[in-house]
């Protein structure tokens, strides 16, 4: 019997599965290049990157496309291959060796929780219309989630957008921050405010906008590390048509529900990024740094190593736990997946300070590939602890929503949107 795939129903035709390996594993040996004899693909450094700079590996991705390794678990009627999640799985282990497209931030935001996010409640022409073009490497999405006064409090945005003069479509003015990849992708999917005397939950809805429409300004945000991957976007009146539309009006806090889930670890088991768990396998880049160090014999090094594997298994496990139990459920409490973003919001961290501990001198003089490496993670330890997010985010609402404690109390809550708007405006006014 065939197998379900991530998004659609069993495909009773689907090849067997070693055949389709053994299919997979010429292709991908006549067809791309290995890793190590392959060019690096975008050289991640500290500049804003160009669409331009990712045109060879958007010309890679449509080659994997055309060649149907591209949304092999993805629906057929909407450019993937309509196969199992084993099928896609099986394909990410043969592609393992191989120089794979690198479409940076934008492209893991497209393939994805902006494409789970879509095959769930975008329309079916929609679907027809942008999915192909994704699964292609011809569109490249970004969230256009996080506002200047609107970051873990998702739904307190007030980017609004009203209906044009003719009716046909909408007009939508706001700020928008800390959007990976703006500067080189194609779409946003912008949450925006469509009515204001509505609760903040509601009176919500989703749109793809184009980052390249009349009205839209992107500037990069530079980061402690020097790149500037991160960028704020001011929207002036940026037109989008019904068409562009996703979900229903007024009713994008459902889709948001969905948005999050995906990104606080939901989906987690996308063959590509989340292959099985080795419990033999230590991260070779930790075992480098030990030896960059010169403490392969060290015991407090190689017992650092050790929580930090321990660490790392225990989390794969996990993740694959909470997957198993989003998969099984009808109706999930939203709650769950918050167990695995609190998990990499707390632990990276941690694990950043064990590497800086193994590495010693070495990262704080970035003297070698190793010690930089350690350097940057270590710089970059903490933002699993605020976006998508913060770790107290995370704790309300497993504390809410999956163990049932009260909510903790709410001035907003069931009042228009409008009037907590002008409370709050009146509030800072007297203090």
């Amino acid at each position: 019997m065939a197998s379900e795939t991530a998004f659609g129903r069993p495909d009773p035709d689907e090849p067997d599965l070693e055949e389709y390996r053994l299919r997979a594993r010429q292709w991908l040996a006549a067809n791309l290049q290995h890793r190590e004899a392959g060019p690096a693909g975008v050289v991640r450094g500290g500049g804003t990157h160009s669409a331009e700079e990712y045109l060879p590996e958007r010309a890679l991705q449509r080659k994997i496309y055309e060649a149907g390794y591209a949304g092999i678990n993805w629906p057929k009627e909407y450019g993937g291959q309509g196969l199992s999640d084993a099928h896609a799985r099986a394909f990410a282990r043969e592609a393992a060796p191989y120089r794979m497209p690198d479409l940076g931030h934008a492209g893991g935001t497209t393939y994805g929780p902006v494409s789970q996010t879509l095959l769930r409640h975008a329309s079916p022409d929609f679907l027809a219309r942008h999915v192909p073009r994704i699964l292609a490497g011809e569109e490249l999405f970004v969230q256009l989630f996080s506002e200047p006064d609107a970051g873990s409090d998702m739904a307190g945005i007030t980017t609004r957008a009203v209906r044009d003069d003719e009716g046909s479509g909408w007009l939508i003015t706001g700020s928008k921050v800390w959007t990976s990849g703006a500067s080189y992708a194609d779409y946003g999917l912008c949450l925006a405010r469509t009515n204001w005397d509505a609760p903040k939950h509601r009176g919500l809805t989703w749109f793809a906008v184009p980052m390249r429409g009349k009205g839209m300004s992107i500037r990069p945000v530079r980061e402690i590390t020097g790149a500037a991957e991160f960028c704020q976007e001011f929207l002036d009146e940026v037109w989008v048509s019904d068409d562009e539309v996703i979900g229903e009006v007024d009713q994008g806090w459902t889709v948001a529900q969905t948005m999050l889930l995906v990104e606080r670890g939901a989906g987690r088991d996308d063959p590509v990024n989340m292959p099985e768990t080795d419990p033999a396998g230590i991260d070779p880049f930790l075992v480098d740094l030990v030896r960059a160090a010169g403490r392969a014999q060290d015991p407090v090094a190689r017992q650092a190593l050790a929580r930090i594997h321990t660490a790392d298994w225990a989390r794969g496990q996990l993740g694959r736990r909470i997957t198993g139990l989003l998969r099984t459920s009808d109706k999930p409490a939203s709650g769950i997946a918050s167990y695995w973003k609190l998990a990499a919001g707390v632990y990276n961290p941690q694990r950043a300070r064990l590497m800086l501990e193994i590495g010693q001198g070495q990262p704080l003089v970035w003297r070698d590939d190793a010690g930089q490496r350690a350097a940057l993670e270590y710089l970059n330890s903490r933002v699993w602890s605020i976006a998508g997010g913060s770790n107290e985010m995370q704790r309300n609402a497993i504390s809410e929503r999956v163990l049932g404690l009260p909510r903790e109390p709410s001035f907003d809550r069931g009042r228009p949107f409008s009037e907590v708007q002008r409370s709050a405006r009146e509030w800072l006014e007297k203090n």
